[in-house]
């Protein structure tokens, strides 16, 4: 899916890196000459972030992708909390091993219904890659680009991705900038920006696969859930909302009180069913204020706890509920383990699904002499 040049730099990678002498392994267990390589002509890295606590986030500027994270546990150990791969090879062959593991999602996180938005007058056609709809930019959006990266000092990495005007037939040059920063505090920040030369619509993510557990090996669904919502949009068969928004009340999809996500996975409830699990929008109460809770997630096995913090009005939360399935369940992933179903949550802040087509929702567009901003931190503790 990323061309001859891509798979031709790849094989040479593979092949010269076997020669290279051995690297010193990062806390999670990576070799980071897995990940040097060239792809379509840009270098390829993995960057180690550290903060004074020891807490540790790799990351590869392929996809501007999180590719481990290790945090403490209640008894001080560090535990990797993100699922993926521990090789750049599988990571960009996106036939075979395709996912959105900890990637910079862009230029529209979420799905755009047909692959059909406005400009003016004029309609324009996007990709169709998931039930007749746009997903998550196309099948070769960001996540599948090279950014250019700069590590600013141990604890924080730049990159920069420069996406030409018609890149997957999205309208302008968009120049976008994501930061992760470590934190003192035990937080994984990440600002992403972006501006154009060309009226366009922007929606950028991460989307990290959390298993706080610490066994991703195991399904993941005794984590506790908490979502700071009243209201959610409710999809239909093809995961596309369906413009309606719904009280949480009575629902499986109140999350207000803190509970495990397999208390609420009720397959007879029809907004469970058509997800196959949870992989729903919810309307935040934080109202774009990032310094409140949008969301949370604690595993009562390590006592992990993580808050998530935006100044988005919507998180998408997916529970991860086809992978182990369908051909998935055989593809070995990082430290050499295969997952099951279920195996994690992501937690991705956004605007609304399809809300360039949803007059009502907060607009995604973004014009000439505009800036984007979108902020989202990751919190860690322990309790």
């Amino acid at each position: 899916m990323l061309g001859a040049v891509a798979t031709m730099a790849l094989a040479f990678a593979a092949c010269t890196g076997s020669q290279q002498p051995t690297t010193q392994l990062t806390a999670s267990g990576l070799d980071p000459v897995k990940f040097d390589t060239v792809i379509n002509g840009d270098s390829v890295k993995l960057y180690t972030l550290k903060n004074q606590n020891g807490l540790e986030a790799c990351i590869t500027n392929f996809g501007g992708r999180v590719v481990s994270l290790m945090v403490p546990d209640r008894d001080g150990k560090l535990v990797d909390v993100v699922l993926g791969y521990d090789n750049i090879a599988q990571y960009a062959d996106a036939e075979n091993f395709g996912s959105d593991f900890g990637a910079s999602i862009g230029r529209y996180a979420n799905r755009i219904k047909n692959g059909q938005f406005k400009v003016g007058d004029d309609t324009i056609q996007l990709p169709r890659n998931n039930f007749g709809h746009c997903l998550h930019g196309g099948p070769t959006g960001w996540q599948y680009k090279v950014y250019k990266a700069e590590q600013l000092d141990s604890a924080t990495l730049k990159l920069v991705l420069i996406s030409p005007d018609g890149d997957n037939n999205f309208p302008g040059e968009v120049k976008a900038t994501v930061t992760y920063t470590l934190t003192a505090d035990n937080a994984l920040d990440i600002k992403m920006e972006a501006e154009t030369d060309k009226t366009t619509i922007v929606n950028m993510t991460n989307h990290s696969y959390f298993n706080l557990n610490g066994t991703p090996t195991e399904p993941a669904m005794d984590m506790e859930l908490y979502i700071n919502a009243d209201t959610f949009t409710p999809a239909d068969s093809t995961f596309m909302p369906t413009g309606e928004v719904r009280d949480v009340t009575g629902t499986p999809m109140d999350f207000r009180t803190p509970h495990a996500i397999q208390d609420s996975l009720r397959m007879d409830d029809e907004q469970v069913k058509f997800g196959n699990g949870f992989d729903h929008n919810w309307i935040l109460n934080t109202k774009g204020d990032d310094t409140q809770v949008c969301a949370s997630l604690y595993s009562p096995k390590t006592g992990i706890f993580l808050e998530a913090y935006t100044n988005e009005p919507g998180i998408q939360v997916y529970t991860g509920n086809f992978q182990g399935i369908d051909g998935e369940e055989a593809k070995v992933r990082k430290g050499g383990v295969k997952y099951p179903q279920r195996p994690s949550v992501c937690l991705e802040s956004q605007k609304y699904p399809n809300s360039p087509n949803v007059a009502e929702w907060p607009s995604p567009y973004l014009n000439p002499g505009e800036k984007y901003y979108s902020h989202l931190v990751f919190k860690f503790s322990v309790k």
